[in-house]
C-alpha cells in the first residue's frame, strides 16, 4: 500500500478560475431529446457547466488563479522553487506547459518546472508530489496549478460525456509548517486503462487522415479518435468498489475515525456516486460539499475548485478534510489535510 505521511507541510492558499460562459444542460436540445436531458440532470446532478472560449486553454485559467493567489498573499515570486502543472489538456505536446507558465508568472529561472497528467485522481497525486518537494532543505514554496478544458476533447453529440464535463483552472500554494501534516494513499489498476481513453494522437496510434472521422462507437457514443471515450459502466463499477475502501484504509493508517474530520471533498463525477459514498461510509452528518451542479465534472480540478466554491466561507471549528479522487488509469487516491489558516480566494471568472 502506498501510504504516505509528509510532516511539517501546509496549504498556504488555494484559488480557482472558471470560464464566464455558462451552458445549461436543459438547453442542449440540438443533439439531445428533452427526456434525455432531464434524466441526466436528475441522476447525475449537473445542471450547468462552465465552458471556455476557443482561444482559452487550461493554462490561461490556471494563470489567472495563480496571479490572484500570489498577489493576495503578497508572495515574493523568487521564493517559488517548484511549479507543477497538472493537466491532460496542456498547451502543446512539446514543450511542457509548466515552463510557459513559469515565464508568464515571472518566476525565477531557478524554478523547477514540470507537468503531470493523470485524469480525475490527478490533484491528489500532484499534491502528494508537491508536498514531497517541501521535505527537501532548500525548497521554500511549491506552486501547484491544476486545470482542465475537457470541452475541447469531448464531442458535443456524445451522450456519455457531452453533458458531464466543464472547464476550470486552480492554483494551490504549499509551504513548510511545523504545525501541520499531510497524508495520502495512492492506488492504480492499469488493467482498466481502456475504460477512459483518447485512442489517437499519441505515439501508439499517431494522427492520420482518419483521426478526425466522427463515428458511432460500440456503446452508441459518438466521437473521433482525438476525442475522449468513456465506458461509463466500467468506471461506475470501479468507483463504487474502490472509493469507500480507500477512505477506510486511510482512516485505519492514521488511527482516526470519520468523525474526526469536518468534511469529505469527493471528486465531482456525479451526484449519484457521491450519495452512494455518503451512505456507504455513514457520514451523512458531515459537510459534503457539492459543486458539480454549477460546474460539472472538471476532471482533476474538481477537488480544489470545490474547496474554493463551497468551503471559502465555511465556518467550522474543525477544518480537517478528507479528499478523494478517482478516474482514468484506472487510478484513485485519498488524502487528509487541514484547511485551518489556509487562505481561500474568491472564485474568479475569465
Amino acid at each position: 500500500m502506498a501510504f504516505i505521511h509528509i510532516p511539517n507541510v501546509h496549504i498556504k492558499g488555494i484559488a480557482a478560475c472558471a470560464p464566464k460562459k455558462v451552458v445549461r444542460n436543459e438547453d442542449l436540445t440540438t443533439f439531445f431529446r428533452e427526456e434525455e436531458l432531464k434524466k441526466v440532470i436528475n441522476s447525475v446532478g449537473i445542471v450547468e457547466r462552465r465552458i471556455v472560449d476557443k482561444n482559452i486553454c487550461a493554462s490561461d485559467l490556471c494563470f489567472s488563479a495563480a496571479e490572484k493567489l500570489l498577489n493576495e498573499l503578497s508572495i515574493d515570486r523568487e521564493t517559488i522553487d517548484v511549479l507543477i502543472f497538472m493537466s491532460q489538456t496542456g498547451d502543446f505536446r512539446i514543450p511542457a506547459t509548466a515552463p510557459i507558465l513559469q515565464h508568464r508568472l515571472k518566476l525565477s529561472k531557478n524554478t523547477i518546472c514540470f507537468d503531470i497528467s493523470l485524469a480525475c485522481s490527478g490533484y491528489l497525486y500532484a499534491l502528494t508530489t508537491a508536498f514531497t518537494y517541501l521535505n527537501l532543505p532548500n525548497i521554500r514554496n511549491v506552486l501547484l496549478l491544476d486545470g482542465e478544458t475537457f470541452s475541447k476533447i469531448v464531442n458535443p453529440k456524445d451522450k456519455t460525456n457531452a453533458l458531464l464535463y466543464g472547464d476550470a483552472g486552480t492554483a494551490t500554494l504549499l509551504e513548510k509548517n511545523a504545525n501541520s501534516e499531510f497524508f495520502s494513499i495512492l492506488n492504480t489498476d492499469g488493467e482498466g486503462w481502456q475504460a477512459v481513453n483518447i485512442h489517437g494522437g499519441g505515439c501508439r496510434h499517431p494522427y492520420d487522415s482518419k483521426s478526425l472521422e466522427e463515428r458511432e462507437r460500440a456503446d452508441g457514443s459518438i466521437g473521433n479518435d482525438l476525442e475522449v471515450y468513456m465506458n461509463g459502466i466500467d468506471v461506475f463499477n470501479f468507483t463504487l468498489k474502490v472509493v469507500p475502501k480507500g477512505i477506510k484504509e486511510i482512516l485505519s493508517q492514521t488511527n482516526t475515525n470519520i468523525s474526526d474530520y469536518g468534511s469529505i471533498v469527493f471528486h465531482q463525477a456525479n451526484k449519484f456516486m457521491i450519495d452512494f459514498f455518503v451512505k456507504k461510509l455513514k457520514c451523512s452528518d458531515m459537510y459534503i460539499p457539492i459543486s458539480l451542479d454549477k460546474f460539472g465534472n472538471t476532471s482533476s480540478a474538481t477537488v480544489p475548485l470545490t474547496i474554493v466554491s463551497e468551503l471559502r466561507n465555511w465556518e467550522a471549528s474543525n477544518k480537517k478534510i478528507i479528499a478523494s479522487g478517482f478516474g482514468a488509469g484506472l487510478s484513485w487516491g485519498t488524502a487528509i489535510f487541514d484547511l485551518k489558516d489556509t487562505h481561500i480566494s474568491e472564485l474568479i471568472e475569465l
